[in-house]
Formats: structure tokens, C-alpha cells, sequence
């Protein structure tokens, strides 16, 4: 995957829509997982470096990225934790490296707790884990979506745009913006931008947090210092209440410290991940 080319090119039919993924790199499997509103897009440049010791297995959770988008469909934390603990399935991974940004990380967790994956270790990063999770404009559109759903289409980008910039310490460049906001426009995308806010429900993580003191596993809970969406308190808090977890802040970097951070971040897993 030479260059800025971003390729998922194979599939997996899940329960809630068509996946899109990809694997590559040699060595012991290893699963990165994005959250919201992004894609695997976030983790290209961090995936290209642990290819060269691990094999590298990326994807698109359905009603993100290049995966499914339809009316009706159930992107629900639970719906895309049975979508993961079936993915593992299918790569026929029992105890890959994990590594899940964001509502990622509470897809992971869910799988952990719920569903018995077993992981090598896990890294969270700036992951969605313990109540409260959101920031004021995530929940403002989860309480209004059907009159945000509702804005014009140059409205809308805008929009999607301000809040991705949102989460970076410092402004993306544009053809970076463009990209992950791209997902989230047109016919189909615009949609599903607010059917994912939508149905992001807090009872979802309070259904495991008790949980993760029961956790046998490294784990390294990775978080920008400048995190405005899940401040790093939230951090300090989800290391504490992991037996066997260490806290890594990354200075100069905001919730997508894949693009804040893109180098500290990888060192910092590359060390852990060995």
C-alpha cells in the first residue's frame, strides 16, 4: 500500500452491512480500530510502520468509511461488537494485538468483556470507555438529529467538516480534512453522519466499566494531553482501573493524535507492542 493510496480492498458480510478491510505487512497479527466519526483512514501512516514487523489487519466498521451505509441500519456499540468478535473469526485471529482509538476502544472492550476475545494486549487510545463520553456537540446533535439531518448539503460539509477540525490540536491539512470528511457526504454518507450520533448510548459502556478490573492483559492507555472531546483526566482514570495498564500522554496532541501525533504515537505503541 505504496504512497497516501488508502485501499480496502476485500469484504466481510456482517450482520449490519458489508465490511471493507484490508491486511498487510508479516509477522504476528496485529488489529488496529478506529472510531468516530473516522475511518481506518486515521491509522494509515501508523499502519505503514508496524507492517514491518506485524502483520496488519485494518477495517471500516459498517455505516463508516468505504463499509455499508443504508437506511435502517444498526450501528450500535453492540452491533459493532458482535461485528469485531466476528471479524477475528473470519481473519482466524485468537490473540492478535490490539490497538483501537476512540469508540474503537469501546468496541474492543465490549468484545473482551462480553464476548471473550482474547488479545495479546491492548492498546486504548483516547478510547471511549468510561462515562461520561462525548463532547457538547456530540451530544447537542444525538439530541437533535432528525434537524440535523435535515441541513442542506453545503450546511452539512461545513458542519462535518468544523467538527472533524475539532479534534486535532492543530488544523489538518486540506487534503487530509478532505478525506475524512469525504465519507460523510453525499446521498448515502450524509445520513449516516447522524444515524452513528444517534445511536451512541452511554448505557453501552456502563454495561461493562465494572469489568475492566477483572482485565488480564498489558494494556497502554495512550492519550493527547490536549484532548478536548475526552479530556486526559478521563485517561488517568481508565489506567487506574485496569490492573495491569500504564498511561502514555502525547504532548502537542489533541483526540486524533494519529494526526497531531503521528510519530510520538507510533514510537510509544511500537515500544509496547514488542
Amino acid at each position: 500500500m505504496p504512497g497516501t493510496e488508502w485501499t480496502l480492498d476485500r469484504r466481510f458480510e456482517a450482520h449490519n452491512g458489508t465490511v471493507r478491510w484490508t491486511a498487510f505487512g508479516e509477522g504476528e497479527p496485529l488489529v488496529l480500530a478506529h472510531g468516530t466519526p473516522f475511518s481506518s483512514y486515521v491509522w494509515r501512516h501508523v499502519a505503514r510502520a508496524l507492517a514491518t514487523r506485524y502483520r496488519v489487519h485494518v477495517w471500516d466498521m459498517p455505516g463508516y468509511g468505504a463499509s455499508a451505509k443504508f437506511v435502517g441500519q444498526d450501528v450500535s456499540l453492540p452491533a459493532q461488537q458482535r461485528t469485531f468478535t466476528a471479524l477475528l473469526g473470519h481473519w482466524g485471529l485468537e490473540r492478535p494485538r490490539v490497538v483501537a482509538h476512540d469508540y474503537g476502544g469501546a468496541v474492543a472492550l465490549r468484545s473482551a468483556v462480553l464476548d471473550g476475545a482474547a488479545y495479546d494486549r491492548l492498546a486504548l487510545v483516547d478510547a471511549v470507555s468510561l462515562r461520561p463520553w462525548g463532547s457538547d456537540f456530540f451530544r447537542l446533535v444525538a439530541a437533535n438529529a432528525g434537524v440535523f439531518a435535515a441541513l442542506p448539503p453545503h450546511l452539512h460539509e461545513a458542519l462535518v467538516r468544523a467538527y472533524i477540525t475539532s479534534a486535532l490540536h492543530t488544523p489538518p491539512r486540506a487534503d487530509t480534512l478532505s478525506a475524512l470528511a469525504a465519507p460523510w457526504l453525499g446521498e448515502e454518507g450524509r445520513p449516516a453522519f447522524y444515524r452513528q450520533i444517534a445511536q451512541a448510548d452511554e448505557r453501552h459502556t456502563a454495561e461493562v466499566e465494572d469489568a475492566y478490573a477483572a482485565l488480564d492483559l498489558p494494556v497502554l492507555v495512550v492519550w493527547g494531553r490536549e484532548d478536548t472531546w475526552l479530556p486526559i483526566e478521563r485517561g488517568e482514570r481508565l489506567a487506574a482501573v485496569i490492573p495491569r495498564a500504564r498511561l502514555h500522554p502525547l504532548d502537542g496532541a489533541g483526540h486524533l493524535v494519529q494526526e497531531d501525533a503521528p510519530a510520538e504515537l507510533t514510537a510509544a505503541l511500537a515500544e509496547f507492542l514488542r
